[in-house]
């Protein structure tokens, strides 16, 4: 899922003791032909509160919407809205019209200063209202002081950047030994975004930095932040004896080139991944080689990160290496597939799409006769041309979006396209076990076998002029043995209610049949 880069407007109070000096109506920019304010500048205590001011407009007046307000949605994405006020601040009216209107600013508590700007538009002019809460101060914090610490804050911090996760914005993880923060968003040298790789930061610098803290859900951001300090970490993966350090399915050695100006080197293999992953062998100084082996896979993919460092006048620096291995792809139930763990084994699932959601972006349900799951942006879903009622099988990762389980990084292997026919329609067909039809109808009977209970779900569905036989109405595809059992009872089908069914045509004794029975929906009879 992707984040889209936000625009935050940080404004400087460098002057703002200067408006607090009277000035004449001449040059006092809060007086506008068409509004005035009764002061531009808004005084709020650290402790929270209120203070008014006065807007008098000749017309119709609103606050711009220029703050960027994100809302993350139920399928994983976001969506950017413009909003007049930061969530910190409120504000008791952003619109009026002619006259004079009595407005207030209210704050809570802050342990900290901050400050923004807003512009109120009235007749094509804006008039801008500066508002600060205490003062703003930069502090030497540690990753864990930022955590805890509130929103809006200015933090300088040193850590060592453990994964860049965009190199166009600068968007990484810095991390020292109290914790991991989140950097969203570097300046450059000039002050300017998108231009990241100028600065040359890479995994395993140390790096200090300044900007100001915000929350996006549980991660905790400090926002175009300016770079102070870089200290090149000295020790550095230079290449590989495995392209991407990606390993095979039957596993093997890959060794790791290394630079290192420092004393000595140190490997770290996670704890997760020492049943399949070995050192076996450091050797050299200045230029050492580390050489892993791993075993063979004999499940799904699976990766990991290894560590390594040095040391330089009490001073460790890191380098981070990751390592992946291939597996073999598991066929899974449904509900064996939403079972299993989070992380990069892939699955291949099968059963009817029964329900989609977003066809250009590849987002729908799938369902078997165990259960049913949301494939989350699978790949050319749309140009493949495949819909509800079609037959896929689909392999991909397992995820989890809130309470939402996903196959991710999805593919389709195969599809078995499902025709939506009339009852009249399908019993002209010609008999096939690889043309597969949905077809609707109202139950006329449920029958029995020579008195017993209707376990497979034989039944009669009917136009009002055609009738045809479903030899078995079980739960789902993929339904064998007992699983066929019981399921008409179960789903409480009953006569007069309307039945969707997927199947082929068969032919038994003159008899024309719906054969394979996959029950898709049915509603009940009113």
């Amino acid at each position: 899922m992707t984040i889209m880069k936000l625009r935050y407007f940080i404004p400087t109070i460098a002057a703002a003791l200067t408006m607090m000096v009277g000035c004449s109506e001449d040059n006092d920019p809060h007086y506008l032909d068409a509004v005035r304010v009764s002061s531009s500048y808004v005084s709020l205590d650290v402790n929270g509160g209120s203070t008014s001011i006065k807007v008098t407009a000749n017309g119709d007046w609103a606050f711009s919407k220029i703050f960027d307000q994100v809302t993350k949605n139920a399928d994983g994405s976001s969506t950017t809205t413009k909003v007049e006020t930061p969530s910190w601040l409120k504000v008791s009216q952003l619109s009026g019209g002619a006259g004079e209107t009595e407005i207030t600013f209210t704050a809570d508590k802050t342990l900290d200063g901050r400050n923004t700007s807003l512009q109120i538009n009235c007749g094509g002019k804006t008039q801008e209202i500066n508002v600060i809460q205490g003062l703003s101060t930069v502090s030497n914090a540690t990753c864990k002081e930022v955590i805890d610490g509130p929103d809006s804050k200015t933090y300088r911090v040193t850590g060592t950047c453990t994964a860049i996760a965009n190199t166009s914005y600068g968007n990484w993880y810095l991390t020292d030994e109290t914790g991991q923060i989140y950097i969203y968003g570097t300046l450059d040298k000039a002050g300017k975004e998108k231009n990241f790789l100028s600065l040359g930061i890479e995994v395993g610098d140390i790096v200090t930095v300044e900007g100001p803290k915000t929350t996006y859900g549980t991660t905790v951001e400090l926002v175009n932040v300016t770079v102070v300090s870089i200290q090149k970490s000295l020790i550095k993966v230079d290449s590989l004896s495995i392209k991407d350090g990606k390993l095979p399915l039957e596993g093997g050695d890959i060794v790791a080139y290394l630079t290192c100006k420092g004393n000595g080197v140190s490997v770290e293999v996670p704890e997760d991944a020492k049943d399949w992953l070995a050192i076996s062998s450091i050797k050299g100084n200045g230029v050492p080689t580390v050489t892993f082996h791993a075993n063979r896979n004999e499940g799904g993919d699976r990766s990991t990160t290894v560590v390594f460092k040095t040391y330089n006048n009490g001073r460790e620096y890191t380098s981070e290496l990751a390592i992946s291995q291939e597996g073999a792809i598991i066929d899974a139930t449904i509900a064996e597939f939403n079972a299993a763990q989070v992380g990069n084994t892939q699955y291949r699932i099968k059963g009817v799409i029964s329900k989609v959601d977003n066809a250009s972006r590849g987002r729908f349900h799938i369902k078997d006769f165990s259960g049913e799951t949301y494939v989350y942006n699978l790949a050319d879903f749309e140009s493949k041309g495949v819909k509800e009622g079609d037959i896929v099988t689909v392999v991909g990762k397992r995820d989890q979006y809130n309470e939402t389980i996903e196959l991710t990084s999805g593919v389709i292997e195969d599809i078995t396209f499902v025709e939506e026919v009339s009852i009249a329609e399908f019993l002209a067909k010609p008999d096939s076990k690889d043309a597969y039809y949905k077809v609707t109808g109202t139950v006329k009977d449920l029958l029995s076998d020579k008195g017993a209970e209707n376990d497979y779900g034989n039944l009669h569905i009917t136009d009002g002029t055609n009738d045809l036989y479903v030899y078995g109405c079980y739960p789902g595809y993929g339904a064998t043995g007992d699983a066929r059992k019981g399921f008409v009872k179960a789903a409480n089908i009953e006569v007069g209610d309307q039945l969707t069914m997927i199947g082929y045509k068969s032919t038994y004794n003159g008899l024309i049949e719906l054969c394979g029975g996959i029950y898709f929906s049915h509603e009940k009879a009113k």
